[in-house]
């Protein structure tokens, strides 16, 4: 064992694809398929919403207000804000092989805590988190969002783990690489065999 503590992200790693899920929101409103990643891509007034969103700075009807007119603006296409933050995240789908993974780690006595940047808090309904986790670190509740340095530590310490003692996966590089600047290791979530293979290896 060469980690002591298990931080891990939610949509991408414990769901299914966020891309995917906003891929299909933009297919059931005639938007085009990548119309969403595009935006936040290449609008910085878009990706600004998004972190304040994620830091808990702006609320859901603020951000789904000032999105919606960003996203109009750039497709043509109208598009509501009423419900859309609920809408941009409904395609996610629970990956039964990580939860049980997961759960799997924390019943070897190996802490974990699952450490997310919050798109509103509705996807998190479709998992069991205390079931899964000794604490969970939400952007939103600390007024910071990965890569921070800052959100990493705080997992750290309530895994009552060193830095240097956790293992992080995510499916951002860039996330990753702000774990890394304390000292983290890092698995970058490909598929689902990848990860699992390196949790073996990792926690035995």
């Amino acid at each position: 064992m060469d980690s002591d503590a298990l931080l891990i992200d939610f949509g991408g790693v414990l769901t299914t694809d966020v891309f995917a899920s906003f891929g299909a929101f933009c297919a059931t409103h005639g938007l085009p398929r990548d119309a969403v990643g595009d935006l936040l891509r290449d609008d910085p007034a878009a990706a600004e919403l998004l972190v304040g969103l994620e830091k808990g700075v702006l609320g859901d009807e603020v951000f789904e207000t000032g999105f919606a007119a960003r996203l109009q603006a750039a497709t043509g296409v109208p598009v509501s804000p009423r419900g859309l933050l609920g809408d941009l995240t409904a395609g996610l789908r629970p990956v039964p092989e990580m939860l049980d993974a997961v759960a799997t780690v924390r019943a070897r006595g190996v802490p974990t805590v699952l450490v997310s940047n919050a798109m509103g808090r509705t996807p998190y309904d479709l998992v069991d988190l205390p079931a899964l986790f000794d604490d969970i670190v939400l952007s939103t509740d600390l007024g910071v969002r990965k890569p921070s340095r800052a959100i990493f530590a705080q997992a750290a310490a309530r895994a009552g783990v060193a830095p240097e003692r956790c293992l992080m996966v995510d499916d951002l590089a860039h996330n990753l690489a702000g774990a890394a600047r304390i000292g983290m290791s890092g698995h970058l979530h490909a598929d689902v065999a990848g990860t699992l293979a390196r949790l073996r290896a990792t926690f035995g």
